[in-house]
């Protein structure tokens, strides 16, 4: 039973069901770090044994906020500011929070898909020709170190600039005439793109021993914190989880949603696509070793930006039917990416919807506008590859593990929720959550959080990133930081255009334990 408190709330978009929902959660989830991140991140942190960390993190971390985020969202009915207010009117700054989080990295989240997009093309005749690492940072990107230069680049500002009318245009058909929509053509697509992908490289020479590089576990690493830090950081990386996406997505299901077992379906999806990528690029480093006559752990290049953009170009061009085989890995690419993408953005649309009572289409056309113009800026100029690497450092590492260790505390121990929450998924699903649950939120997840939080930030005060200048990680890493926290400030003092206040969840007809 909901009250007549709730009228404004009739409206409201809906996925058309709990498939669309999945298809659109899994899409989220499945993203570019997916792909070039975690089969490096498990190499370099115990191979096979870093699936043991991976999976705990998994289960104590992942999991647990993901069945917040879901029962934040269908509970309260709202983007993440609204949310927030609904749990207590202090608490609005941590939903601008993490939508700023999303803006931010929907900024640069759109370049590397351009990136991907580009190189799809140019893998049919092997345009970066004998040295890609030469290729892609001079040639290709025309990189000028870091600062800001103000020279576009025309080869990236321009398929950019038709990416964002796309993206536009996709979000302004709304939730189910548009991401509904593109989620159930993209995935399917993407999970047939790389099981061929991955298929194709099991064949290659040398692909056992890249799988043994892969599999051989280290287990002294085990002993070391860093790794387990390593667990929780792709984790959270790759679920999507603690800045807005599956609050606001959550929160267009209908009032009976099977949240429990659907939140179970999507991480291990996301998690079981991880460990195909993993197999995959494995296998096809190994025949790289092979060609090359070396070890696969004297390879360079194996994780993120330079494994996809830098070691697979050459491993391309020396494998039999290279084109195919990089239009493929690719595409891949483009899907994974761009599903990620419509997610990201419509956190930062639905909540402007909310707040000043904009029209999906106004929302799409200010916001998601004034993120283009932004983008374009930033991420389209001869100094990209060092703002990109620096800002997503410090977003992923230290702006969403905050988000996430303050969700926590302050749904857990501040508002005293959580028993509510886990009564809400237990009314609204087949599958019940029992008091671990609740220990999960208010005790392991925040405590391990803040230890990776400390880590990290001892780290970044210490020295500069990746030896950059201190003038440039402290203007786009903690500059990026300070914008997300005065977006959080800024917005929470402003009023909202109608009533939100006078709201009353759904009676739950069992006891509160």
């Amino acid at each position: 039973m909901t009250t007549q408190k709730n009228a404004p709330e009739v409206g409201r978009e809906q996925w058309t069901g709990q498939l669309g929902f999945l298809l659109a959660a899994i899409g989220s989830a499945v993203g570019l770090g997916n792909i070039w991140r975690f089969p490096g991140v498990a190499y370099e942190n115990g191979g096979g044994a870093f699936l043991v960390p991976y999976l705990v993190a998994l289960l104590t971390a992942g999991i647990p906020i993901l069945l917040l985020d879901y029962s934040l969202g269908h509970r309260f009915r709202g983007s993440a500011p609204l949310v927030f207010r609904r749990l207590g009117r202090r608490l609005e700054g941590l939903g601008w929070f993490q939508v700023a989080i999303a803006f931010v990295i929907a900024t640069y989240y759109t370049v590397i898909i351009v990136w991907a997009i580009r190189y799809m093309l140019f893998s049919v005749n092997l345009a970066w020709g004998d040295d890609p690492t030469t290729f892609f940072v001079a040639d290709f990107l025309q990189d000028a170190g870091t600062g800001y230069s103000g020279d576009f680049v025309g080869g990236i500002f321009w398929p950019m600039l038709g990416l964002w009318l796309v993206t536009l245009l996709v979000l302004g058909f709304g939730v189910a005439k548009g991401i509904e929509r593109l989620t159930k053509i993209f995935i399917p697509l993407l999970v047939v793109l790389f099981v061929v992908l991955v298929v194709r490289a099991l064949f290659l020479e040398g692909a056992a021993e890249g799988l043994n590089a892969f599999f051989t576990p280290d287990w002294s690493a085990l002993a070391q914190p860093g790794v387990w830090v390593a667990a929780y950081s792709q984790i959270f990386f790759s679920l999507s989880i603690a800045f807005g996406i599956m609050i606001t997505y959550s929160s267009y299901l209908k009032r009976r949603a099977n949240l429990v077992p659907v939140s179970y379906v999507a991480a291990f999806a996301n998690s079981s696509f991880e460990l195909l990528a993993g197999i995959g690029v494995f296998a096809t480093l190994g025949f790289m070793a092979a060609q090359q006559g070396v070890a696969v752990g004297d390879l360079e290049g194996l994780t993120g930006v330079a494994l996809s953009f830098m070691t697979f170009p050459q491993i391309i061009s020396m494998m039999p039917g290279g084109p195919v085989f990089g239009v493929l890995f690719f595409a891949s690419l483009t899907l994974a990416g761009f599903t990620s993408l419509i997610s990201i953005l419509q956190v930062v649309s639905a909540a402007f919807q909310e707040k000043f009572g904009l029209s999906r289409v106004q929302a799409t056309a200010v916001i998601g506008g004034l993120c283009a113009v932004i983008s374009l800026a930033l991420f389209s100029t001869t100094t990209s590859l060092a703002t990109l690497d620096t800002v997503d450092k410090y977003t992923n590492e230290v702006g969403v593990v905050a988000s996430a260790i303050l969700t926590c505390v302050l749904v857990g121990l501040v508002t005293r929720k959580v028993p509510t929450l886990r009564a809400h998924l237990n009314y609204v699903s087949t599958a019940r959550l029992g008091s671990w649950w609740s220990a999960m939120i208010t005790v392991v997840v925040p405590l391990a959080l803040a230890y990776i939080l400390v880590t990290t930030a001892m780290e970044l005060f210490r020295q500069p990133y990746e030896d950059y200048p201190w003038s440039f990680v402290n203007g786009f890493g903690w500059g990026a930081i300070a914008f997300m926290v005065a977006v959080a400030v800024a917005f929470s003092l402003l009023p909202w255009r109608r009533p939100v206040d006078e709201f009353t969840p759904e009676t739950l007809q069992e006891v509160t334990r």
